[in-house]
């Protein structure tokens, strides 16, 4: 908490979108902005008066080009922590079915990598502690 008052809250939602073969879609943030390079879950800013699972479905079609319905996002984890002068509230689902193909739209790249590959890739912080848990549910 700082002198002034609490941390103004980030919502985040994002998805560990599951092929048929049991790998996760990540993207690389790409360069010139905040953590370039570095590999996360797709998903984004829940804006005012939106819902995360509303934010998440617009966001997946923006960043990704692909369709997702609201009841093929299943709650899995979250993390919570400070980021600058914000505290980051990231809200993950998982999701095994959508329409589209991904396409990095948004994204440097995209790879689809085994749960236990994701310990070897370069994440946000936020996103490090997720990956036991996303290799637990999968």
């Amino acid at each position: 908490m700082r002198a002034d008052g609490p941390l103004p809250m980030l919502l985040v939602a994002a998805a560990a979108l599951v092929d048929g073969d049991g790998r996760v879609l990540v993207q690389r943030r790409p360069a010139g902005g905040p953590m370039a390079g570095l590999w996360e879950f797709p998903g984004g800013k829940v804006e005012p008066g939106e819902t995360p699972e509303a934010a998440l479905i617009r966001e997946l079609d923006e960043e990704l080009g692909i369709d997702v319905e609201a009841a093929c996002l299943a709650p899995a984890v979250f993390a919570s922590e400070p980021l600058g002068e914000k505290h980051l509230l990231l809200l993950l689902y998982a999701c095994r079915k959508w329409r589209g193909l991904p396409e990095a739209r948004h994204a440097e790249a995209l790879k689809w990598v085994r749960p236990v590959e994701l310990h070897r890739l370069e994440m946000p912080p936020a996103d490090k502690p997720l990956i036991g848990l996303i290799e637990a549910l999968i």
